[in-house]
């Protein structure tokens, strides 16, 4: 039954309290959201993406995702509101000078500083490493911390210069209450963009159903008098074949168009024999009585 020999057990060893509750260790969650891709669990390489939420991707990770829906991935509902590539954005991040890598450490014995970070904010200059909050913009990808928009008031990317709102604004690996809001301006966002969809479906119906009706006013012609007389002209020597056929077909004569050329037999062109043989005017063609056919047989060469 045990406690023999001695031994003398202690009350922890005997009563089983409550469990302790494992805690996360900071660095090591850091480095997780801010160095490796959420979807694969690799190291982030470029291109490196953002989906609406802020969460860190590779692109590579994202295409093989979409392309392998019917696979049951755990790590699949990280990116299950990703419905295609058109809902992440690729990032246009600014290196650290000061990052070495794996340069040195060619024994393996270097020690890892976990604060360096391989990006940097190209406006301050602070390091990507989760330890300040940084952000990026949808229209153009670039990254910013949140520290140079607050001190750099703009409406224009520091950058590349293109022009962005507030709704732009994605903060990458923010706390729940960051995701929650920008969970919502997606879903808005994704809304507003099905119903200007179906608005723009009847309007293409309607050009289509209708091709011949003029968008704008009709335009009057305005030119120089001497052009007004020549249509003028015009329509009057147009007119006058139209009412000479209107009395032809009131008597009752049908007359031959005016228009359009003469024609004219084969026979009387000046073609080579060979090709004039090929019609039924030819003489080869017309067949003697001889040659006609027999009233038994009906055959033509049959006598």
């Amino acid at each position: 039954m045990g406690c023999d020999g001695g031994t003398i057990p202690k009350r922890h060893e005997l009563v089983k309290g409550p469990k302790k509750v494992e805690k996360v260790d900071k660095d090591a969650e850091l480095v997780a959201q801010w160095n490796y891709c959420t979807l694969s669990q690799e190291i982030l390489r470029r291109p490196i993406v953002a989906c609406e939420l802020g969460r860190l991707y590779n692109k590579d990770a994202v295409i093989e995702f979409l392309l392998d829906k019917s696979s049951e991935k755990a790590l699949g509902k990280a990116a299950s509101h990703i419905k295609s590539i058109k809902n992440v954005t690729e990032l246009r991040l600014s290196d650290n000078p000061a990052w070495e890598g794996d340069k040195g450490n060619t024994k393996g014995d270097k020690h890892d500083d976990l604060q360096r970070a391989r990006f940097i904010c190209p406006v301050v200059g602070l390091e990507m490493n989760g330890r300040h909050r940084f952000c990026f913009l949808r229209c153009c990808g670039c990254v910013f911390s949140e520290r140079a928009l607050k001190e750099i008031k703009a409406e224009v990317c520091h950058t590349c210069g293109a022009a962005f709102q507030e709704e732009d604004v994605i903060v990458l690996n923010g706390t729940k209450e960051d995701v929650e809001t920008l969970k919502g301006r997606m879903e808005e966002r994704r809304l507003r963009a099905k119903l200007e969809k179906k608005a723009k479906k009847p309007k293409a119906a309607e050009s289509v159903s209708k091709p011949g009706v003029s968008e704008g006013p009709s335009k009057i012609k305005t030119g120089k008098p001497e052009e007004a007389s020549l249509d003028s002209r015009e329509k009057k020597a147009g007119s006058a074949p139209r009412s000479a056929a209107a009395n032809g077909s009131s008597s009752g004569k049908v007359g031959k168009p005016l228009g359009g050329p003469p024609k004219r037999s084969i026979a009387d062109s000046e073609e080579s024999e060979a090709y004039k043989s090929l019609f039924t005017t030819h003489s080869s063609a017309k067949r003697s009585k001889e040659e006609s056919a027999h009233w038994v047989t009906h055959t033509s060469y049959c006598f």
